[in-house]
C-alpha cells in the first residue's frame, strides 16, 4: 500500500485529487480545517481515506497530524501541498494583514507542512524506505501576473522559487519536488476570494478598473477547466520515476500562457493597462 497526504482536501482541486487517488488504489490522508468536513469526507470516501484536521498555519496541529499518520504508516509515497487561498485587492490599499494571511497559507504553510512530513518522506539517514515525492500545486500566476491579485501572484512566485530550492536541497535524500501550475480551475477558491469585500475599494481611484477586472474574472471562471485534469496529472507524476520539474496547465494555453511569456515586459504592461482601464489619468 502506498500512502499519500493531500492538504486542502475539503473542496476543489484537493478533494478531486483525493477521489482520483483513491480510485487508483492509494491510501489517502486528506487535511481539512474542521471536524465537520472530516466527518463528511469519511462518510463519502472509502476505508482507505483518513482525514487530518489541521490548519496549515498551525505547526502544533500539523505535528499532531504527523503523529496520526505515524499510527498507520511509517512512510509516505507523496505529499501534495494543495491548500491555498486567493486574496484580491490593489496593492496600494490591500490591508497588510490580508497580504500576510496570503503568504501564511500559500508559502509559510507549505513549508511548515513539508518540514513536518519530510522524515516520513525519507529525509533522514539511514533510509529504511524508498524516498517519496513532493508535489506543490502552484499556479500560472507563479510565472505570470495580473493586476488586483498581486498578493496571490506574489505568493505563488515565492512558492515556485521555494519548490526549486527544495528540489535541489532534498536531492541528497532522493526526494523529488514537482510543481503543477494550473490556470483557472472550476473550484470554490474564486468564490472564497469574494469573501474579501472588493467594495472596500469602491471609493478609491481603482473603482472603475475593479469592475472591469471582476467581469474578467467572472468570464474566466465560466470557461475554467475541470479539476480532474490536475488530478490526472498528479497520478501521472506519481507513476513516473523521473517526472519533469514543473507542469504548466493553463486554461488559455496560447493567449494566457505562451504569448504573454514571449512578450517584452513593457508591451505586456501596455496591453494589461489598456484592457483593465489603468491608463494614466489627469
Amino acid at each position: 500500500m502506498k500512502y499519500i497526504v493531500v492538504t486542502g482536501a475539503s473542496t476543489g482541486i484537493g478533494k478531486d485529487i483525493c477521489v482520483h487517488l483513491l480510485k487508483e488504489g492509494y491510501f489517502v490522508f486528506g487535511s481539512v480545517r474542521n471536524e465537520q468536513d472530516a466527518q463528511k469526507l469519511t462518510t463519502e470516501f472509502s476505508e482507505r481515506f483518513t482525514p487530518l484536521v489541521f490548519d496549515v498555519t498551525n505547526r502544533d496541529d500539523i505535528n499532531k497530524a504527523v503523529k496520526k499518520v505515524q499510527e498507520i504508516t511509517s512512510e509516505l509515497f507523496c505529499l501534495v501541498n494543495n491548500a491555498g487561498i486567493a486574496v484580491p485587492g490593489p496593492l496600494m490599499h490591500i490591508p497588510v494583514n490580508q497580504f500576510r494571511e496570503q503568504f501564511a497559507v500559500n508559502v509559510f504553510g507549505v513549508l511548515d507542512v513539508t518540514q513536518a512530513f519530510l522524515p516520513l518522506l525519507g529525509a533522514k539517514f539511514p533510509q529504511k524506505y524508498p524516498p517519496g515525492k513532493i508535489i506543490n500545486i502552484s499556479s500560472v500566476g507563479g510565472k505570470m501576473f495580473n493586476p488586483f491579485i498581486g498578493a496571490y501572484n506574489a505568493s505563488k512566485h515565492a512558492l515556485e522559487c521555494m519548490s526549486d530550492v527544495l528540489r535541489v536541497e532534498l536531492n541528497i535524500y532522493g526526494i523529488d519536488v514537482v510543481i503543477i501550475e494550473p490556470g483557472v480551475i472550476k473550484t470554490p477558491i474564486w468564490e472564497k476570494s469574494s469573501s474579501y469585500d472588493l467594495s472596500a475599494y469602491k471609493k478609491t481611484d481603482y473603482a472603475e478598473s475593479l469592475e472591469i477586472f471582476q467581469g474578467f474574472v467572472n468570464k474566466m471562471v465560466e470557461n475554467a477547466i475541470d479539476p480532474k485534469y490536475v488530478s490526472q496529472l498528479v497520478a501521472k507524476i506519481l507513476r513516473k520515476r523521473k517526472p519533469k520539474p514543473r507542469y504548466p496547465l493553463p486554461d488559455r494555453p496560447i493567449t494566457g500562457w505562451i504569448i504573454p511569456r514571449l512578450m517584452p515586459t513593457r508591451l505586456l504592461d501596455k496591453l494589461m493597462i489598456k484592457f483593465i482601464g489603468l491608463q494614466k489619468r489627469n
